[in-house]
């Protein structure tokens, strides 16, 4: 049994130091961003706890990665709705960046899902309002607005119509704001 003792403390010294060492690193840390899989597009914190729009963006990888980069530097995934329910005629995706000194932002891209020109509208507002309407094949938009704000609580309504009738009229904030 002496025998045995060195070696059980050694082999418990090693074990715990490989152990523990790694969450003492880690309290150090700051926290890696997550991405949305196949893509450099960060999460906001918002989207990395929402179920729905974590599966919508890993299903839709080419279209977060688009809407990220035609919002540019420093936007992180914050929602991805179907609209206007699960037949998903539209998908609206939206970002937001904030920023030093009130340089915050929030951008939305709303994508046509049926495969034909539709006349669609896109209108975000923040401290300003910015709209995209016409008539789309592909989506409507980005449309963005920066500033001094909580970009979370900037309002986007997305319209698509078929004919004279809207299919979708959605208005709703950028991400679950209080």
């Amino acid at each position: 049994m002496r025998k045995w003792l060195p070696a059980l403390a050694v082999s418990t010294a090693f074990v715990s130091s490989v152990l523990l060492a790694p969450q003492a690193l880690a309290q150090d840390s700051k926290p890696v961003p997550e991405k949305v899989p196949g893509t450099n597009v960060e999460f906001a914190p918002s989207a990395a706890r929402d179920p729905q729009t974590r599966a919508l963006a890993a299903a839709n990888p080419a279209a977060v990665q688009a809407g990220g980069l035609l919002c540019g530097s420093g936007y992180k995934l914050a929602l991805v709705n179907p609209l206007p329910d699960s037949r998903r005629f539209g998908t609206l995706f939206t970002y937001t960046k904030w920023g030093p000194g009130g340089a915050n932002g929030a951008c939305a891209l709303f994508d046509n899902n049926l495969g034909v020109k539709k006349h669609m509208k896109l209108k975000l507002c923040g401290t300003t309002c910015k709209v995209d309407d016409g008539w789309f094949p592909d989506y409507a938009g980005p449309v963005k607005v920066e500033g001094d704000f909580d970009p979370g609580c900037a309002v986007v309504n997305a319209l698509m119509w078929e004919g004279d009738v809207a299919i979708i009229d959605r208005q709703t904030d950028v991400y679950g704001c209080d």
